[in-house]
């Protein structure tokens, strides 16, 4: 015992020490700062963003009203009137001393009318708003024709009044379901990425280990079936490390800042109603995920004498995985359906599937219970398979690049 536990320390401080993990994780988690304070950063060059606009007024009423409506709209459009020729300003359009132009006129029917042009047609946010600002003072003046009052006019162009009610005893409102889609759809992110990442390092280090012959070195002293389970729990630790650092710099960063997301961003994604169920359910399903798929990579990674080798020999697993994310994808819309349920105990989606119902649905207790037993079934029957044919495929050698060569190791096994 204390020579798996020599491999399995060697597997996770290795890796621990590897320039690959910390260059990784400090870029992770750099890039995790920058993106919780990239309205701050955007706004520390906001001095430099305004965008001029120069208006051409034909109607002689319309300048008035709509600088006061992009004003409320959007404070870094600065209008101004000119009274250059269209060369003149097309000119300094193209010499990047304004935006753009826009020319205000009446269209047959009284009504406002624009032309706006710019250099390109790429930046569509001045437009828009330009557009949108239009808009408002077209409904206000049909109104006026219309001899319609503020109220008429705000319930004709007000959303329809539409309600939802749940009859099933214990049903998620509306707004819940929708913070709970934000933060399912933010962790199975999470487990899809951690899943395949740390699957595809685990069948790597055992390639690169077989490649060196430095196998040939250690099964004469340490069984192969402790060195793979070695190296699926000690890389296993090496993901927790990471997500641990990820997670505590993600956590300080959101803290500092919580009052500039409260009603927004831990709103919309469902964090300041984020419960420890869910929580819950993402750490132990990333956990079976992982080990599933680790043991499989395992197996596949011991197959392959060359790293050169190791993805063509894993793509399958690589597949079953995105298969399972983009079953996940389409249950965030309709997470009740017979589709989902079903796929939700097939062991190689559960991970995934099941996490996105137990997150989003009331479910009953034994439904992601009977999840996790399947997830733990199939880990040990895979694991049992797995051992065997570890065991014998360390031994192979040479061109190596096909599924037949897992009879071949079980075969080896059983000669030994």
């Amino acid at each position: 015992m204390n020579k798996f536990f020599i491999m399995l320390a060697h597997s996770y401080f290795s890796k621990l020490k590897a320039k690959s993990f910390i260059i990784s994780t400090i870029i992770i988690a750099g890039a995790l700062v920058l993106l919780t304070n990239f309205d701050q950063i955007l706004s520390s060059f906001g001095g430099e963003d305004e965008e001029k606009i120069v208006v051409k007024d034909e109607t002689g009423y319309l300048y008035s009203m709509l600088k006061a409506q992009v004003t409320v709209l959007n404070k870094d459009i600065k209008l101004s009137p000119s009274d250059d020729t269209n060369e003149e300003i097309e000119k300094k359009i193209e010499e990047e001393e304004i935006k753009g132009q826009l020319i205000l006129t009446e269209g047959k029917d009284g009504l406002p009318s624009a032309l706006y042009k710019s250099a390109s047609l790429s930046d569509s946010t001045v437009s828009s708003d330009l557009q949108l600002a239009l808009q408002n003072i077209k409904s206000s003046l049909a109104a006026n024709k219309l001899e319609l009052s503020s109220e008429e006019l705000a319930g004709l162009s007000g959303p329809v009044t539409f309600e939802k009610e749940a009859l099933s005893e214990g049903a998620k409102s509306e707004e819940e379901l929708s913070q709970a889609r934000g933060i399912v759809y933010v962790l199975l992110f999470f487990i899809y990425f951690s899943v395949i990442a740390y699957a595809n390092m685990t069948a790597m280090e055992v390639a690169t280990e077989k490649s060196s012959r430095v196998m040939e070195i250690l099964i004469s002293s340490v069984s192969p079936v402790k060195q793979m389970f070695a190296k699926i729990i000690g890389i296993g630790l090496v993901g927790l490390t990471q997500l641990a650092v990820i997670l505590a710099v993600g956590y300080v960063t959101l803290l500092n800042r919580k009052d500039d997301f409260a009603g927004g961003f831990f709103e919309s994604f469902g964090f300041e109603s984020l419960s420890v169920s869910v929580i819950l359910f993402a750490v132990v399903y990333f956990l079976l995920g992982y080990f599933l798929y680790a043991t499989l990579a395992a197996l596949l990674g011991s197959l392959v004498s060359r790293i050169e080798d190791v993805q063509q020999m894993i793509m399958p697993m690589t597949f079953l995985i995105m298969i399972g994310f983009f079953i996940s994808m389409f249950g965030l819309g309709n997470p009740e359906s017979s589709f989902i349920t079903i796929t939700s105990y097939i062991p190689f989606f559960t991970p995934m599937v099941m996490f996105l119902r137990a997150g989003m649905l009331d479910l009953p207790v034994y439904e992601p219970i009977i999840g996790i037993l399947v997830l733990v079934a199939t880990i040990i029957l895979l694991g049992v398979f797995g051992a065997r044919v570890y065991r014998g495929g360390v031994l192979l050698y040479g061109k190596s690049n096909s599924y037949k060569d897992i009879k071949k190791a079980i075969d080896l096994t059983n000669n030994k």
